[in-house]
């Protein structure tokens, strides 16, 4: 009885020094980490490598606040946590020193500004009464000539949500990501006589992902096994906000140069130019994108196209011990629409059951197939039809419906992989009808949808 005690105390040692050694070799904290400099973001080291001004601009940031009155979304009761970081007028300010094309002046704050000037002034009064007065006044502050007016104006959560996951005889797998998104806006206000000189507006996602494996298992009937492994990235809200407004004083500063609003700080625009010429290339870009950072292309598929698929699958027939088969099929697509396309195609496959009987079919079917997002390279898609399949000299009838994935590989090339289910009108595919269920296909196929003719046509 002892030794079998030691035993599981040994067992359970073993284990937790393997669950530490896993937790090192995924690089999960296993101790507290010491103060680090801020993160920076992809704009930050864009900011500071533009091209400086002739004379930096003297700018005002009164409020840059959040608009959204958005608060952190919760599965578990009211949460009272603001979703974007109050701060933003002071991410907004080091955005501008980064920049180095600005003098940022304090607005946000300037009460207690004005109040220490008081200060320092009432104590020269008071107790250095006997200095010259005129050592006693205090330089004037700066004043702007543009002030930037804004704030991050959206914050939606969930706008695309999704996962894969799988499980085989309890030991499975699964993967999951939301992303989020914020809007920020920026504008640039003239002090002379208040006119809006220029706004922009950019927005960044914000992605949180979630990685989780388990095994589940019994050893025996009185001994159970589980483990699992798991891991969950958030992106940073302030990271994602800090980065939306460096990309807002970015642009800002690119389109005042193309536009000439900044004045004498600019006088030779064509110092500028290859900076204008691929912000140019960007907003032209951007005309066609959608929620996602997807970019539709409206002529990404032509009206028609040819196809073939390399097929494995299993007929299930009256027979018992039926056999994987192999097979494969060639058709053509014609777009009624981007949506909608008819297909016709022939294909072949064989069934067999082990030492029973064994027939090749040769098939024609006719479907109607519809696609998710015909203007994007990535697309689901799904179908439906009829067919016949013939062998010794005998026409079988069937209806078939399927689905799966396309991914254009190239401009006129799609990649697929399907997998589809067909059902005989009769049960007399291998000669004899018994039972209940009619003879059905169960298909799997990967193969390349070709793109010919002009691209125009499909809109």
């Amino acid at each position: 009885m002892k030794v079998y005690t030691y035993t599981r105390i040994f067992f359970c040692a073993v284990v937790l020094c393997i669950i530490q050694a896993c937790s090192t070799l995924f690089g999960l904290p296993s101790n507290s980490e010491k103060s680090t400099l801020g993160e920076n973001t992809y704009y930050t080291t864009e900011l500071r490598d533009l091209p400086l001004p002739k004379e930096k601009i003297v700018i005002g940031v009164y409020k840059f606040r959040d608009q959204t009155g958005q608060y952190k979304p919760s599965e578990n009761g009211n949460n009272w946590s603001t979703a974007v970081p109050q701060g933003t007028t002071t991410i907004l300010i080091k955005a501008l020193e980064d920049s180095r094309w600005f003098i940022p002046i304090e607005r946000e704050n300037i009460a207690n500004l004005l109040n220490e000037r008081q200060i320092i002034r009432s104590t020269r009064q008071e107790y250095l009464k006997d200095i010259d007065k005129t050592n006693q006044s205090l330089p004037p502050l700066l004043y702007a000539g543009i002030l930037l007016e804004g704030g991050v104006i959206s914050y939606d959560s969930n706008i695309m949500t999704g996962g894969i996951g799988a499980r085989y005889f309890g030991i499975g797998a699964s993967s999951q990501y939301r992303q989020d998104r914020i809007t920020v806006y920026l504008r640039a206000v003239s002090t002379l006589n208040g006119e809006i000189l220029k706004t922009v507006y950019t927005s960044k996602t914000i992605l949180s992902t979630s990685v989780n494996g388990s095994f589940f298992r019994y050893i025996d009937t009185e001994r159970l096994l589980e483990a699992e492994v798991g891991l969950t990235q958030n992106e940073p809200v302030q990271l994602a906000v800090t980065e939306a407004i460096e990309k807002a004083v970015k642009s800002l500063i690119v389109e005042g140069v193309r536009d000439k609003i900044w004045g004498k700080a600019v006088d030779n625009t064509a110092n500028y130019q290859a900076l204008i010429d691929e912000y140019s290339r960007e907003q032209t870009q951007n005309k066609n994108r959608a929620i996602g950072n997807k970019f539709p292309d409206e002529t990404s598929r032509s009206r028609f196209s040819v196809f073939g698929n390399l097929e494995t699958g299993k007929v299930k027939n009256d027979y018992v011990n039926s056999k994987t088969f192999m097979g494969g099929k060639i058709g053509l697509k014609y777009f009624l629409n981007p949506y909608f396309n008819a297909e016709a195609n022939t294909n072949v496959f064989t069934m067999e059951n082990t030492n029973i009987i064994k027939k090749t079919f040769y098939a024609t079917e006719v479907n109607l197939e519809f696609l998710l997002f015909p203007r994007y390279k990535f697309t689901p898609y799904v179908y439906g039809g009829a067919g016949v399949l013939m062998s010794d000299m005998r026409p079988r009838y069937k209806a078939q419906l399927g689905g799966g994935i396309e991914y254009l590989i190239a401009e006129n090339i799609g990649l697929r992989a399907s997998s589809q289910y067909d059902i005989g009108f009769k049960d007399d595919w291998e000669g004899i009808v018994n039972g209940r269920r009619k003879d059905q296909v169960v298909r799997f196929a990967i193969g390349l949808n070709f793109y010919i003719g002009s691209k125009k046509g499909n809109k």
